[in-house]
């Protein structure tokens, strides 16, 4: 599981929203500034705040701190669907019009035509797949009693 700390803002049935703070990955790294997380970090605000509904049948409370997890193999997955297909779908388009003996003027339009409709297909499916308790983020722990700086400490 991948672990987030954050603090309750709201509650539903079976689930709660999450505020969470938006800092670097890895917060004693000493490789920040080589990092590129951390080159765009300094384009934002350095305490934005996230908020991700997370499902929870523990009692909690708005103020609340908690430790939020999601599945590594659902993130891993979601990240390669997102990122990879739609480039295959944009080669795989590319390739057959060349070997169809096409020249470039429709193998760019083929290429984008292809990175459209497999990024179109992804979209779907991860639509259809948005309430799936399974690839929900879920409450793993509360963290009674804690400030924010020790919610930080806490998760790592």
């Amino acid at each position: 599981m991948i672990e987030e700390p954050g603090r309750v803002v709201a509650i539903e049935r079976e689930a709660v929203w999450i505020e969470a703070l938006d800092e670097a990955a890895c917060p004693g790294c000493t490789a920040s500034v080589g990092c590129g997380r951390w080159s765009f970090d300094w384009l934002e605000t350095p305490r934005r705040r996230r908020r991700i509904r997370a499902l929870s049948v523990m009692p909690l409370r708005v103020g609340d701190a908690v430790v939020v997890g999601i599945r590594e193999d659902f993130l891993l997955r979601s990240t390669l669907a997102i990122y990879l297909l739609p480039l295959l779908g944009l080669f795989v388009c590319t390739i057959a019009i060349q070997q169809l003996g096409f020249g470039e003027s429709l193998m760019i339009p083929a290429g984008f035509l292809g990175f459209v409709s497999v990024w179109a297909m992804v979209r779907r499916i991860s639509r259809r797949q948005m309430n799936d308790p399974t690839l929900q983020p879920v409450v793993l722990r509360a963290l009674p009693g804690a400030s924010e700086g020790q919610v930080r400490q806490a998760a790592f």
